[in-house]
């Protein structure tokens, strides 16, 4: 305990240094996470997603709506909870139930050479007041006994640059709002690809700025199971160009669970009851050339406490049976749920073509189309996991509790 409380207040001032305005992004830490004690690197994690696995794998299965609370894998990183004073130990990604019908509609899946297929709490999420600092994060990487207050509005510190692929486009912005095109998509989006049972499976994930410089950020949905296991992220996937930044594997602690942080209320009392909790950070390892993923494609940056009407949005998900991911531009609006089973106020966007596979995807608000990165506000997942349809988007709200398991997952990507 002495050992995690001394791990923590490190991370509370390596994140606190990055809420200083137009402060610069932090160097890596000497203490994180070494991939080789975890026994999934780099180079297991790409012996295993071949291409043809990556290609032939489905969206993510997403919790049937009603199925109700979601069995804990036992302790793990699924920490934020007020009562514990840091992370536990990583707890394996779970795998979402059996469903008998996804949220979100799904496309066909495609032949396995193809890219194939991709395939909320008692309370609604505190109202938005000033934005907190600038991300990529909370004020103190320690949770608070009582809901933190935001920090006085920042301006957001400058993202890291990514390094432009070889031939790209800088990523062209779509001209008509709400309308979502295929694009060759940006380094700081990816798959996330899980075995769960005996298939593979993949979600939309997006690298976010952290002091250790290997957070990724994704659906709880996503990620939530007992037998969710073999979990890398690789940015910039498309089916003609399937590693262009090489595979991060999702970190596994000493009794081999994976790495990820998940409120563990979304675990507890389910994805619909909690639906405003469905966020899952991860820690991954270093790409075969041993740098972080921070590194090498860049973040972008953390941001709770905003408003829900955003006016320019940026959304960027992988779509089943989809060769490369889309792309649309849309205003956000505040959607509050009517339905008991589901309560809470969550981001909504519109914006066509986000089919299963798409979960996960980043809410971008002021995207440089120079960098390419901005300030992620949201996820698709949520009400319904993500909506009902696939031209409607919905996202957690990212307030005090989000806030909290950010800091959570800081501290923990901290601990050896």
């Amino acid at each position: 305990m002495r050992r995690l409380l001394t791990v923590v207040t490190a991370a509370a001032a390596a994140a606190a240094a990055l809420m200083l305005p137009g402060g610069a992004l932090p160097v890596a830490p000497a203490e994180r996470a070494e991939a080789a004690s975890e026994r999934w690197s780099a180079r297991e994690a790409t012996a295993f997603w071949t291409e043809d696995r990556m290609a032939s794998a489905l969206p993510v299965t997403e919790p049937e709506p009603g199925s109700g609370a979601v069995p804990a894998s036992g302790p793990g990183p699924a920490a934020a909870g007020p009562a514990s004073p840091g992370p536990s130990p990583a707890t394996a990604p779970s795998q979402a139930a059996d469903p008998a019908s996804p949220a979100r509609p799904e496309a066909p899946p495609a032949p396995a050479s193809p890219d194939a297929a991709v395939p909320a709490p008692d309370a609604a999420v505190p109202a938005p007041e000033a934005p907190d600092a600038a991300v990529p994060g909370p004020a103190s990487a320690t949770p608070a006994p009582a809901a933190p207050a935001p920090a006085p509005p920042t301006e957001p510190a400058v993202p890291v640059p990514a390094p432009a692929p070889s031939g790209s486009d800088k990523a062209a912005v779509p001209a008509t709002n709400g309308v979502g095109q295929d694009f060759d998509g940006i380094p700081v989006v990816g798959r996330m690809f899980v075995m769960q049972g005996g298939g593979a499976y993949f979600c939309t994930a997006s690298v976010v700025s952290s002091p250790s410089r290997d957070m990724v950020l994704s659906a709880a949905h996503c990620l939530l199971g007992t037998d969710t296991r073999q979990v890398a992220f690789v940015p910039q996937y498309t089916r003609a160009k399937p590693r262009p930044y090489g595979l991060f594997p999702v970190l596994r602690d000493a009794a081999g669970r994976s790495k990820v942080w998940i409120a563990p209320r979304y675990r507890t009392d389910g994805p619909d009851r909690a639906a405003t909790l469905d966020v899952a950070f991860a820690q991954v390892g270093p790409g075969s050339d041993g740098l972080p993923v921070e590194d090498v494609v860049g973040g972008n940056r953390l941001v709770t406490g905003a408003t829900f009407n955003h006016p320019k949005v940026t959304l960027i998900g992988h779509p089943a049976a989809a060769a490369r991911p889309r792309v649309c531009v849309n205003k956000t609006t505040k959607f509050t749920s009517g339905d008991p089973k589901s309560p809470g106020s969550f981001l909504r966007i519109d914006c066509t073509g986000y089919p299963g596979g798409t979960s996960g995807g980043p809410f971008l608000a002021r995207y440089d189309a120079q960098t390419m990165t901005g300030d992620v506000v949201g996820v698709i997942g949520g009400w319904k996991t993500g909506g009902p349809t696939a031209d409607t988007s919905y996202s957690s709200y990212f307030g005090a509790e989000i806030r909290k398991l950010y800091q959570t997952a800081v501290a923990g990507a901290l601990v050896r």
